[in-house]
């Protein structure tokens, strides 16, 4: 548990480490609590480590060398950035219509249902029988690994469209070339977890106890996850 709690931390300060300077020096340091709380709802989010456990323990039936690991492992992470960052693109240009007192209130309601189907240990992604099917179908290398990533990605919507929804209208708000940029290093925070766990865990084996321990902890993270967005939905409200 101790271990756990440990590495969770060091993802934790490597990401908004990194981030709180990537923004002081663009000149929005006001804006650092509220990344702070949307991209960390986002960042710890149980569904990813339920995804990401499959994918190890498809790789650990196969046997694969740590280089084929890195490789399949960095196709599949690559893929989630790029197919999230362009579902963000497209959340920015909805966002610029949506008045920030609703993006508020849909944080509340979402916060909400975070933490009900984490208490209640209910799933918040879609068929999981059919997206285990696709993973162990899937070929071992760069390019089945990617569109792999693609495919599974509208699988973690349902959990992350909350943090993302109300991320995007925020920005949205603001200058059009800054908000792809804060876009960005968003969602270089959403995959870090998985970088880390790629890289920092050493074989296939320590990755996946790793990712399968993020999961069995899936309640309290939901619970941290849930109020991080109730919290911005009220600050949104009340300085609205």
């Amino acid at each position: 548990m101790k271990s756990e709690i440990k590495a969770l931390a060091v993802i934790l300060v490597a990401s908004f480490g990194i981030s709180a300077l990537v923004l002081y020096f663009l000149g929005i340091p006001s804006f650092i609590p509220k990344f702070y709380a949307l991209a960390m709802s986002d960042s710890i989010n149980p569904c990813t480590f339920v995804i990401y456990t499959m994918l190890l323990i498809a790789i650990s039936v196969r046997e694969v060398s740590r280089k084929r690991l890195y490789i399949i492992g960095s196709a599949f992470i690559l893929a989630v950035y790029v197919s999230y960052y362009l579902l963000g693109v497209g959340l920015l240009f909805l966002g610029h219509y949506i008045p920030l007192w609703i993006a508020g209130v849909f944080a509340v309601a979402f916060g909400i249902y975070t933490i009900v189907t984490g208490i209640l240990e209910r799933s918040r992604i879609g068929d999981k029988g059919k997206i285990r099917r696709r993973i162990f179908s899937a070929d071992a290398t760069f390019f089945g690994s990617f569109a792999l990533g693609v495919v599974v990605s509208t699988t973690l919507l349902p959990c992350s469209a909350g943090s993302y929804l109300v991320y995007a209208t925020i920005i949205a708000h603001g200058s059009r070339g800054l908000a792809f940029l804060l876009l960005a290093l968003y969602n270089i925070i959403f995959v870090l977890p998985l970088i880390i766990i790629l890289l920092a865990m050493g074989s296939v084996s320590e990755s996946k106890r790793f990712s399968q321990a993020m999961v069995r902890h899936s309640m309290e993270l939901s619970l941290v996850a849930g109020l991080l967005l109730i919290g911005i939905g009220i600050w949104i409200l009340s300085s609205g």
